[in-house]
């Protein structure tokens, strides 16, 4: 049987507040960490081809690399934390990708993990609407990594729900580095395994 594509898409915040208590060289580390285990995640199953993107969010929202990159060729390029928090542009943009030609009739639902620290500066619920129009942006896992205090306000508790809509699921919460490294490793694999 032939494998089927897998999609993981990191939505990295990359504003100005993650430059507090160290939060951005935390993420960085965490998901540079993470990709050996996301390799041999996927190399353990043989019926999914994992590809693995990442899109920058600060005052504006950006790809870190081509839409299709195999898992074993993924680099994690470390961001620089600097300007405001455009969430709902990056909801746009992963609802954009994932749409033909990059998903097929054969795709695994894709998976798309938020990590930030706190509230988008932007249309949020705009880019929310956008991607749950797009069918397989409502089909795909959606989770949270919320990284520090402020994550756990009423407002981010909001949107990490409107997010992930879904309630199974609650945010990963990280208050140290370590905690990071931890809840990033284990997204960045038993989800990859559970989803494959």
């Amino acid at each position: 049987m032939a494998s089927r594509p897998l999609h993981f898409i990191w939505l990295a915040d990359g504003s100005g507040s993650m430059r507090v208590e160290g939060k951005i060289q935390a993420l960085n580390h965490a998901i540079r960490e993470a990709i050996p285990h996301m390799r041999a995640a996927a190399e353990e199953n043989p019926h999914a081809t994992v590809f693995v993107n990442a899109i920058r969010f600060a005052d504006h929202a950006q790809w870190m690399d081509q839409k299709l990159t195999p898992v074993s060729e993924f680099r994690w390029h470390d961001i620089e934390a600097g300007g405001a928090t455009a969430l709902g542009e990056a909801l746009t943009m992963v609802g954009e990708a994932l749409q033909p030609p990059l998903m097929t009739d054969r795709a695994l639902p894709p998976v798309i993990a938020l990590v930030t620290d706190g509230l988008p500066t932007d249309d949020f619920q705009a880019g929310l609407d956008h991607l749950l129009s797009k069918p397989w942006g409502r089909q795909a896992l959606r989770i949270v990594v919320a990284i520090g205090e402020d994550s756990a306000s009423n407002e981010a508790q909001e949107i990490f729900r409107a997010f992930m809509a879904n309630d199974a699921l609650r945010p990963f919460h990280a208050n140290n580095p370590e905690a990071l490294a931890e809840q990033i490793r284990w997204v960045s694999t038993a989800v990859l395994q559970a989803v494959s």
